[in-house]
Protein backbone atom coordinates (compact mmCIF):
# COMPACT_ATOMS: atom_id res chain seq x y z
CA UNK A 1 0.00 0.00 0.00
CA UNK A 2 1.17 3.52 -1.00
CA UNK A 3 1.69 6.11 1.43
CA UNK A 4 -0.80 9.14 1.31
CA UNK A 5 2.52 11.39 0.24
CA UNK A 6 3.67 9.03 -2.32
CA UNK A 7 -0.13 8.46 -3.61
CA UNK A 8 -0.89 11.99 -4.24
CA UNK A 9 2.76 13.07 -5.23
CA UNK A 10 2.09 10.08 -7.77
CA UNK A 11 -1.37 11.91 -8.66
CA UNK A 12 0.40 15.26 -9.09
CA UNK A 13 2.74 13.48 -11.80
CA UNK A 14 -0.18 12.07 -13.66
CA UNK A 15 -1.73 15.30 -13.81
CA UNK A 16 1.75 16.63 -15.15
CA UNK A 17 1.98 13.92 -17.79
CA UNK A 18 -1.30 14.68 -19.09
CA UNK A 19 -0.51 18.40 -19.37
CA UNK A 20 2.89 17.50 -20.94
CA UNK A 21 0.87 15.55 -23.38
CA UNK A 22 -1.65 18.49 -23.89
CA UNK A 23 1.65 20.90 -24.40
CA UNK A 24 2.71 18.60 -27.43
CA UNK A 25 -0.10 18.54 -28.76
CA UNK A 26 -0.92 22.35 -29.01
CA UNK A 27 3.04 22.58 -30.57
CA UNK A 28 1.66 19.62 -33.24
CA UNK A 29 -1.11 21.70 -34.20
CA UNK A 30 0.41 24.58 -34.22
CA UNK A 31 3.55 23.30 -36.66
CA UNK A 32 0.83 21.44 -38.81
CA UNK A 33 -0.72 25.01 -39.50
CA UNK A 34 2.59 26.25 -39.97
CA UNK A 35 2.90 23.99 -42.83
CA UNK A 36 5.66 21.80 -41.10
CA UNK A 37 4.18 18.22 -41.42
CA UNK A 38 7.28 16.67 -39.83
CA UNK A 39 7.72 18.67 -36.94
CA UNK A 40 4.29 18.36 -36.25
CA UNK A 41 4.48 14.30 -36.30
CA UNK A 42 7.19 14.21 -34.27
CA UNK A 43 5.65 16.61 -31.64
CA UNK A 44 2.26 14.17 -32.39
CA UNK A 45 3.90 11.26 -31.08
CA UNK A 46 5.88 13.25 -28.19
CA UNK A 47 2.06 13.46 -27.16
CA UNK A 48 1.65 10.05 -27.31
CA UNK A 49 4.27 9.01 -25.07
CA UNK A 50 3.66 11.33 -22.53
CA UNK A 51 -0.24 9.91 -22.64
CA UNK A 52 1.92 6.51 -22.13
CA UNK A 53 3.65 7.94 -19.28
CA UNK A 54 0.56 9.21 -17.39
CA UNK A 55 -1.64 5.96 -18.26
CA UNK A 56 1.62 4.18 -16.66
CA UNK A 57 1.02 5.93 -13.92
CA UNK A 58 -2.34 5.19 -13.42
CA UNK A 59 -1.97 1.52 -14.00
CA UNK A 60 0.54 1.79 -10.79
CA UNK A 61 -1.75 3.52 -8.42
CA UNK A 62 -4.45 1.07 -9.55
CA UNK A 63 -2.30 -2.14 -8.99
CA UNK A 64 -1.39 -0.52 -5.35
CA UNK A 65 -5.33 -0.24 -4.41
CA UNK A 66 -4.65 3.83 -4.30
CA UNK A 67 -7.20 5.96 -6.09
CA UNK A 68 -6.42 8.21 -8.97
CA UNK A 69 -8.00 11.51 -8.69
CA UNK A 70 -7.48 13.44 -12.12
CA UNK A 71 -7.20 17.31 -11.77
CA UNK A 72 -8.31 19.79 -14.50
CA UNK A 73 -5.04 20.15 -16.95
CA UNK A 74 -4.14 23.55 -17.15
CA UNK A 75 -4.18 25.82 -20.24
CA UNK A 76 -0.91 25.36 -22.10
CA UNK A 77 0.80 27.80 -25.15
CA UNK A 78 -0.31 27.84 -28.75
CA UNK A 79 1.85 29.82 -30.49
CA UNK A 80 5.67 29.22 -30.92
CA UNK A 81 8.03 31.88 -32.74
CA UNK A 82 10.15 29.12 -34.75
CA UNK A 83 11.06 25.91 -34.79
CA UNK A 84 14.20 25.66 -32.73
CA UNK A 85 12.23 28.02 -29.81
CA UNK A 86 9.46 25.45 -29.67
CA UNK A 87 12.16 22.69 -29.17
CA UNK A 88 13.65 25.48 -26.88
CA UNK A 89 11.05 25.39 -24.47
CA UNK A 90 10.30 21.69 -25.05
CA UNK A 91 14.27 20.81 -23.53
CA UNK A 92 13.19 23.22 -20.73
CA UNK A 93 10.07 21.16 -19.69
CA UNK A 94 11.68 18.10 -20.14
CA UNK A 95 14.74 19.45 -17.43
CA UNK A 96 11.37 20.64 -15.13
CA UNK A 97 10.03 17.06 -15.79
CA UNK A 98 13.17 15.46 -14.91
CA UNK A 99 13.15 17.24 -11.50
CA UNK A 100 9.84 15.96 -10.65
CA UNK A 101 10.91 12.40 -11.47
CA UNK A 102 13.67 12.98 -9.40
CA UNK A 103 11.62 14.24 -6.35
CA UNK A 104 9.47 11.74 -6.36
CA UNK A 105 12.35 9.11 -6.56
CA UNK A 106 13.74 10.14 -3.54
CA UNK A 107 10.23 10.77 -1.49
CA UNK A 108 10.09 6.75 -2.59
CA UNK A 109 13.63 6.40 -0.98
CA UNK A 110 13.20 8.20 1.82
CA UNK A 111 9.82 6.19 2.72
CA UNK A 112 11.32 2.55 2.05
CA UNK A 113 8.86 2.51 -0.89
CA UNK A 114 10.69 0.05 -3.08
CA UNK A 115 8.10 -1.17 -5.48
CA UNK A 116 7.58 2.75 -6.11
CA UNK A 117 11.28 3.08 -6.73
CA UNK A 118 11.64 0.47 -9.01
CA UNK A 119 8.79 2.08 -10.99
CA UNK A 120 9.90 5.28 -11.53
CA UNK A 121 13.48 4.21 -12.69
CA UNK A 122 11.82 3.47 -16.24
CA UNK A 123 10.65 6.72 -15.80
CA UNK A 124 14.19 8.30 -15.21
CA UNK A 125 15.98 6.58 -17.83
CA UNK A 126 13.00 7.66 -20.14
CA UNK A 127 14.53 11.39 -19.17
CA UNK A 128 17.90 10.73 -20.05
CA UNK A 129 16.84 10.04 -23.54
CA UNK A 130 14.38 12.87 -23.55
CA UNK A 131 16.68 15.57 -22.63
CA UNK A 132 19.24 14.04 -24.95
CA UNK A 133 17.26 13.27 -28.10
CA UNK A 134 15.68 16.87 -27.82
CA UNK A 135 19.11 18.64 -27.62
CA UNK A 136 20.65 16.75 -30.21
CA UNK A 137 17.51 18.24 -32.25
CA UNK A 138 18.24 21.73 -31.00
CA UNK A 139 22.02 21.44 -32.32
CA UNK A 140 20.47 20.65 -35.40
CA UNK A 141 18.46 23.47 -35.72
CA UNK A 142 21.79 25.80 -34.97
CA UNK A 143 23.71 24.34 -37.29
CA UNK A 144 20.76 24.58 -39.88
CA UNK A 145 19.94 28.49 -38.56
CA UNK A 146 16.88 29.26 -40.97
CA UNK A 147 18.20 28.01 -43.78
CA UNK A 148 15.04 26.72 -45.95
CA UNK A 149 16.84 23.27 -47.28
CA UNK A 150 18.12 22.20 -43.68
CA UNK A 151 14.72 23.04 -42.28
CA UNK A 152 13.19 21.10 -45.24
CA UNK A 153 15.34 18.14 -44.15
CA UNK A 154 14.41 18.14 -40.35
CA UNK A 155 10.84 18.34 -41.04
CA UNK A 156 11.21 15.41 -43.53
CA UNK A 157 13.24 13.17 -41.49
CA UNK A 158 10.72 14.14 -38.24
CA UNK A 159 8.26 12.80 -40.62
CA UNK A 160 9.21 9.27 -40.39
CA UNK A 161 9.24 8.90 -36.72
CA UNK A 162 6.60 6.38 -35.59
CA UNK A 163 4.88 6.12 -31.80
CA UNK A 164 6.26 2.49 -30.35
CA UNK A 165 4.55 2.49 -26.93
CA UNK A 166 7.06 3.24 -23.72
CA UNK A 167 7.62 0.09 -21.68
CA UNK A 168 7.18 1.53 -18.23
Amino acid sequence: MLSKKIEDALNEQVNAEFWSAYLYLSMSLHFEHAGRPGIANWFRIQFQEEQAHALALVDYLNARDAKVVLQPIAGVPAEWASVKDAFVATLEHERKVTAMINNLYAMAEAEHDFATRQKLNTFVAEQVEEEDTVRQIIDDLTLVGEDGTGLYQIDRQMATRTFTAPVL
